[in-house]
């Protein structure tokens, strides 16, 4: 089993890395999160291919693949791992998932029972989104930040309601820092989405 791989990034894909590690090359599938986390932390791409990083893996086996999949962050590769637990939930499902919201906001939704947030996600219907709710609320503590969630789906509201896709909404929200009112969240949004 390999539990982490450390090496240069030689090639970045929509979905998927190639990193080499003593002359082998892993193809590692990540997250767009991820994919995002490195295009922020390096900046240019000659810099990119002369760092090093580390990826926590999960191999994943199956008849007729072997499939390696990677995380900068140990509580995303958690995280992942439930996912997969849960019955109708494969791997590529649960990179899906990973990539439209952080993971502490994917916890208070399954923490809080949100089904409603849960099945805004590509893929996820409403009875996926429940056995999801049931398998793992109990791992997911009490969470009693409902608010902040309920804050977070008026703002992705709000901002599809002025033509903005539910992606392009999502991905504005995550680049927001601090906590800050609904409406500041939601001119800090529309400064995002305007550079675009």
């Amino acid at each position: 089993m390999i539990g982490s791989i450390k090496g240069k990034i030689i090639l970045k894909k929509d979905k998927f890395i190639i990193i080499e590690n003593n002359d082998i090359g892993y193809k590692i599938f990540v997250s767009a999160n991820t994919l995002n986390n490195l295009a922020h932390s390096t900046g240019s791409g000659q810099k990119e291919k002369s760092s090093l990083f580390s990826f926590w893996t999960h191999l994943h086996i199956k008849e007729d693949a072997q499939d390696l999949y990677g995380f900068l962050d140990y509580g995303e590769l958690e995280f992942f791992e439930m996912l997969i637990g849960v019955s109708g939930i494969g791997p590529k499902g649960a990179l899906t998932i990973l990539s439209v919201a952080p993971v502490e906001t994917l916890k208070k939704a399954i923490g809080t029972g949100d089904t409603s947030y849960l099945t805004k996600i590509s893929g996820i219907g409403r009875k996926t989104a429940e056995k999801m709710v049931m398998e793992l609320r109990d791992k997911m503590g009490k969470e009693n930040e409902s608010g902040s969630l309920g804050q977070e789906i008026d703002i992705l509201e709000a901002l599809k309601s002025l033509g903005y896709s539910q992606n392009e909404a999502r991905d504005a929200l995550k680049k927001i820092s601090g906590e800050v009112d609904l409406n500041t969240k939601i001119k800090e949004a529309l400064k995002i989405l305007g550079k675009k």
